[in-house]
């Protein structure tokens, strides 16, 4: 198939960074976008470009994708990756931490997709992958304002693709559940500094134990970025992509026990767990 010009957030590591080198791989001619440019070299090795890029900075946005069209007059393909997670209880977590965690996780997105949307609109083809979570579709404990934005980038993305499928634009929504990224490193000690002093601390510190388990928990289990990576370039090599793709460790579970049992019935479950 033709090359396609493709723009991918968050391209540092984890799952934009595994994208940008399958996508490289396709033949594709590729762009990674992050703060920490230096941790992108093997992207440049391959033969892609590396632009630092701050999605919560309307001039990098701007720049980026200016860089993009000067060079190529198109960006037929935009993989917004880049994510923030913040641990803790709703009441101890600073609501200038729950703005930030939407800035990143919504609209970086959304003003992402704003400037490229003329684009592809002009040429009647193009492809938004938006990289969500199965936090798109549940909640847990001591992670509202994660799972709220990832909600609400769902939500954005369905109304998004009710509106330009009719320019020849497909919007994707990629679900990935338990991934080996570095992403959640700093969770035990978030949940600690947000929440473990407080009325909350049991649950905390139960849900910051499980975060550093050693040797044979989930992390061993986790799925490898590559494998939701190889899924993202099926979605951009598609002629009639999926609007949804579930993929990665638990994912398909957690998703079939959620819509299987009552809110109640759910939420018994999981903080069960952290008893």
């Amino acid at each position: 198939m033709a090359a396609k010009i493709c723009l991918v957030t968050g391209a540092s590591s984890g799952i934009g960074h595994a994208t940008a080198l399958e996508l490289l791989r396709g033949g594709h001619v590729v762009y990674g976008g992050a703060r920490r440019v230096g941790q992108m070299e093997a992207i440049r090795e391959a033969g892609g470009h590396a632009l630092p890029m701050d999605v919560t900075k309307e001039e990098d946005l701007q720049r980026v994708v200016r860089t993009v069209l000067d060079a190529h007059e198109r960006i037929d393909v935009l993989v917004n990756n880049a994510g923030a997670v913040v641990h803790g209880a709703v009441e101890d977590t600073p609501m200038v931490m729950a703005r930030d965690e939407f800035e990143v996780n919504v609209f970086g997105p959304a003003r992402l997709t704003q400037l490229v949307l003329p684009h592809m609109r002009a040429r009647g083809s193009g492809t938004i992958v938006n990289v969500s979570s199965i936090g798109g579709e549940i909640a847990l404990p001591l992670g509202a304002w994660y799972y709220a934005s990832k909600h609400a980038l769902e939500a954005f993305s369905d109304t998004l693709r009710m509106e330009v499928g009719q320019f020849g634009i497909d919007v994707v929504v990629v679900q990935p559940g338990i991934i080996k990224t570095d992403f959640e490193a700093g969770t035990a000690r978030q949940l600690r500094e947000i929440s473990g002093a407080g009325a909350y601390r049991e649950m905390a510190e139960a849900m910051a134990r499980a975060a550093e388990a050693p040797v044979g928990h989930q992390n061993d289990q986790a799925t490898d970025p590559g494998v939701v990576a190889t899924t993202i370039r099926e979605a951009v090599e598609s002629d009639r992509p999926e609007t949804r793709y579930v993929v990665g460790w638990q994912a398909e579970a957690l998703l079939n026990l959620n819509r299987s049992l009552s809110d109640r019935e759910f939420d018994a479950t999981v903080t069960g767990r952290l008893g």
